[in-house]
């Protein structure tokens, strides 16, 4: 057995499957594609479903793909052992409708023994328990040891997920350990001791099964098989686990560097190493896939993993950030094959290091936070801490639960788990909630996602807005129909259109469908899972019958200005890199005929003469007038020229790449402008943030640019007319209004203090004794809460012992305020539930320290009721 490194065993096996005429496609992005029920990819076969279900055609009946993968289910386990991971890579080789077992498994065996060496008594193989055309190419075909294959049940070798393409499975198995081992039940207890691993599964689909639970079988079985590649590697490179093959090691001993710690000697640090080790794999490729941290879905697993490898770096002992440079070790293994790490090198790291700076200052707020908690704790002669609070802690504000244990031990506090895993669980459920289901092969869809991946569909629409076509079929509620009639609405599909189907940010086109006996409203142009386009018809006359003909026609206008938006939309990507840099990537974009919304990776807000700058890039080149082209050509070509590509977009071979002159060059399936100069003006509306290191832009062109343009000068007019000045005047006339109102702000907080204070004096010559207590209290109208607080300390001062409490319907909110001093604390007196009380009776909440709180309410007429029921809250509170 040769001692091969990870990514030579990758190499080796991707190698072996092109000699047997697979197509080797690159690994998909971990973002899954027209798959709602996956948050990240997960197993090698699931970016290809559509293969399967025969929704697309693939583009070879046999494949083989190294996978890149996460799974999440055992997070909490990563780490605590040296079996669990979340990232790994998953080689498979796949057979649609193609080869099947015989190939499938002779192969297989050939690879393990051939190729890589394995030594042939250190395999072990089972089979589904009836599976006897398995065994009889695993004995007789292959000529594998008898002795050396096991049948096993349902549970372990046959491969279903509810209804649907189904089937049994082979699994090959090396032994880590000398064993001898006779029959089902000795392997099974082998494999539990972990003297034996699972190295490969081959899954045979050979039968589909129906909702009465009846096995058809398919006409065209399928193979579908996974081999993760860094327990392969285990194997090959001798090792315990995945902790220790070459390019892992190489990260944990980086970890162990940074932190001047060593491995296997403390139990606790290795398990912080190993969680590091993990983690920064998962980050640094689901960064370089597009994902950015953020509070829910795929943002809120990569921020997760992100916050917890930061966490126990803390924990060994390491200042300041750090997985930036960790993810460095991650990008230098991996980017001879993953090229966009390297690519993306500088941005992956910016990302992750302004996520832990964050995570940081987090740490920080919620140690305040937890202090509170605590405080609150001891006055109560409490010791625990309910499972709601440390979730809110955990949840809202990413302080990880190990760290509110830790913190609550010295303290002799304990976390209500039960509490804390149910808020867990009810957070999951709506994780799951907003995720669509569906079953293994994705069955879930509608009946024109289910268009035969055979139908060709012409698009003729990039050089004509009016075509003359076949109806293939007409869809009325999810069913297939012969008609559609006044008044329905359904789906038509054609031979040929001339429409856009919405796809790559584009708005589906619009227009007429007609003929002699029919006239119907195309409102929208989709195209299916398959990229079949498919359009949204509401019938106005007339009857249309299935296999007739009709004219469709595309809303010229409308088409022109989504052309005009389109094209710009490249022209801003490109002014966004001169002007920011190349780190700027769209992450996603919407043109319709009204305006254009460009989403872009930037860590910061674009300031006002960047924005200015881009814009006048973008209008230069539309004054220049470049002609707009397009060519076809191999997507090796269109990187070779140079040609911008979406982040997480998976391409065909044949692309088509869009130029703007020689200023700009995309992949690009839409419509565009001939010319540039037909754009006619460009003019940005906004730039904002909507996600973390995410910006968007929004602007408009052409007609709807100068109308922009009209109606910012009927305001000025306004503005004129209203203030009685020229254009060239109000700046100086509206500075010269603030400035008046600002003085007489200035003025009005004056007087409301004199107001206040006067009563200072009354409050606190008035003060009542409750229980021995001098407690001085009033009520003010429109003081806000600072106000009220230095009024507060001077009558505290007045009455040298006491409490004050002050209310006040502020702009119709109620706001209290109490302070004390500190000999009256030991009689009971606490600010905090004393405020609380009082917003209570105003509709709101609050709190505070036993000598110092505020608090507020929704309704500020509650006032000076609630300070009336609060001195008698006082009364029960004095000792």
């Amino acid at each position: 057995m040769e001692n091969l490194g990870l990514n030579q065993i990758r190499r080796e096996y991707l190698n072996f499957f092109e000699s047997k005429q697979h197509l080797m496609m690159n690994s998909f992005s971990l973002v899954p594609k027209n798959d709602r029920s996956l948050l990240l990819i997960n197993a090698g076969m699931a970016p290809l479903k559509p293969y399967f279900t025969g929704l697309m055609v693939p583009p070879s009946k046999r494949v083989t793909t190294c996978q890149k993968c996460i799974r999440t289910g055992d997070i909490d386990n990563v780490g605590k052992t040296s079996r669990h991971g979340t990232f790994f890579e998953m080689l498979g080789n796949f057979s649609f409708g193609d080869y099947f077992k015989k190939e499938a498994i002779a192969w297989a065996y050939e690879f393990m023994t051939k190729v890589i060496k394995l030594p042939e008594n250190k395999l072990y193989v089972t089979i589904y328990l009836d599976d006897d055309e398995a065994y009889d190419i695993w004995t007789n075909q292959v000529g594998f040891n008898k002795s050396r294959i096991f049948r096993l049940g349902k549970e372990d070798n046959f491969w279903e997920h509810g209804s649907g393409p189904c089937g049994p499975c082979s699994e090959i198995h090396y032994a880590k350990e000398d064993v001898t081992i006779n029959s089902a039940e000795e392997f099974q207890r082998a494999s539990d001791e972990d003297k034996i691993i699972e190295v490969w599964n081959l899954v045979f689909t050979q039968f589909d099964k129906d909702d009465n639970g009846n096995y058809n079988k398919l006409k065209f079985p399928n193979i579908d098989t996974g081999m993760g590649l860094e327990r392969l590697a285990t194997v090959i490179q001798n090792v315990p686990n995945i902790f220790e093959i070459d390019t892992i090691k190489s990260i944990l001993d980086n970890v162990c560097k940074i932190s001047d710690v060593s491995y296997g000697k403390n139990k606790d640090i290795d398990i912080s190493i190993r969680i590091i080790t993990d983690h920064v794999r998962s980050i640094t490729f689901m960064i370089s896939d597009g994902i950015l941290p953020s509070n829910e879905g795929r943002g809120y697993v990569l921020r997760r993993l992100l916050r917890r490898a930061s966490r126990h770096g803390r924990l060994l002992g390491i200042k300041g950030t750090f997985l930036d440079k960790l993810s460095e070790c991650v990008i230098e293994n991996s980017k001879d094959y993953y090229t966009d790490l390297e690519h993306r090198c500088d941005y992956i790291k910016k990302v992750i290091r302004l996520e832990e700076e964050r995570f940081n200052q987090t740490i920080d707020t919620g140690i305040i936070i937890l202090k509170d908690y605590i405080k609150e704790i001891e006055e109560k002669n409490e010791d625990i801490l309910s499972g709601e609070k440390s979730f809110k802690l955990y949840d809202t504000y990413g302080f990880p639960i190990e760290l509110t244990e830790e913190i609550l031990e010295e303290k002799g506090i304990k976390i209500d788990k039960p509490g804390f895993d149910k808020e867990m669980k009810l957070q999951k459920e709506r994780a799951r909630s907003a995720r669509d289901k569906s079953n293994y092969m994705g069955a879930d869809i509608s009946l024109a996602d289910m268009i035969s991946s055979d139908t060709d569909i012409l698009f003729t629409g990039y050089d004509n807005l009016k075509t003359s076509s076949k109806v293939l079929f007409i869809i009325k509620d999810d069913e297939y129909s012969e008609e559609l009639k006044k008044g329905e609405k359904g789906i038509i599909v054609t031979e040929s259109t001339p429409f856009y189907g919405e796809m790559g940010g584009q708005t589906g086109d619009r227009g007429i469908i007609y003929n002699d006996f029919f006239k119907g409203n195309i409102v929208d142009t989709k195209k299916n899972l398959s990229g079949k386009t498919y359009h949204i018809v509401e019938a106005t006359s007339g009857k249309l019958l299935s296999d007739s003909l009709v004219t469709l026609e595309v809303s010229e206008e409308r088409r022109n200005n989504v052309c005009r938006n389109h094209t710009a939309t490249h022209m801003l990507q490109e002014a966004l890199i001169q002007v920011l840099g190349s780190h700027v990537h769209q992450s996603g974009s919407y043109v319709d005929q009204f305006k254009l919304r460009f989403d872009f990776t930037n860590m910061a807000p674009m300031t006002p003469d960047e924005i200015k700058k881009a814009e006048s890039i973008v209008n230069l080149n539309i004054m220049k007038a470049y002609d707009v082209t397009t060519r076809e050509m191999s997507l090796a070509s269109a990187k070779e020229s140079g040609a911008m590509a979406l982040f997480d977009e998976k391409y065909k071979d044949k692309v088509r790449v869009v130029s703007v002159g020689d200023y700009s060059r995309e992949l690009c399936g839409g419509t565009h402008v001939r010319n540039s100069g037909e754009i006619g003006l460009f003019k940005i509306l906004s730039e904002q943030g909507v996600a973390s290191g995410i910006r968007r832009i929004e602007a408009v062109t052409g007609f709807n640019a100068l109308k922009y343009i009209d109606d910012q000068e009927n305001i000025i007019k306004e503005l004129q007319k209203d203030l009685k000045c020229s254009e060239k005047d109000l700046t100086s006339k509206v500075k010269q209004i603030e400035q008046n109102i600002k003085s007489c702000e200035k003025e009005i907080e004056s007087l409301k203090i004199k107001i206040t204070s006067s009563k200072e004096n009354s409050i606190a010559e008035n003060a009542v004794k409750i229980k021995d207590i001098n407690v001085a209290y009033g009520v003010f109208n429109d003081t806000d809460v600072n106000l009220l607080r230095s009024l507060g300390d001077k009558i505290k001062d007045k009455i040298k012992s006491g409490l004050v409490i002050l209310g006040s319907n502020n702009e119709g909110k109620a706001v209290f305020i109490a302070m004390a001093t500190k000999d009256v604390l030991g009689r009971g007196i606490h600010c905090g539930k004393i405020v609380k009380e009082a917003a209570s009776f105003a509709g709101g909440n609050g709190g505070g320290r036993p000598d110092m709180a505020q608090s507020g309410g929704k309704d500020g007429e509650k006032v000076q009721p609630a300070i009336d029921n609060v001195l008698h809250f006082i009364e029960s509170l004095v000792k």
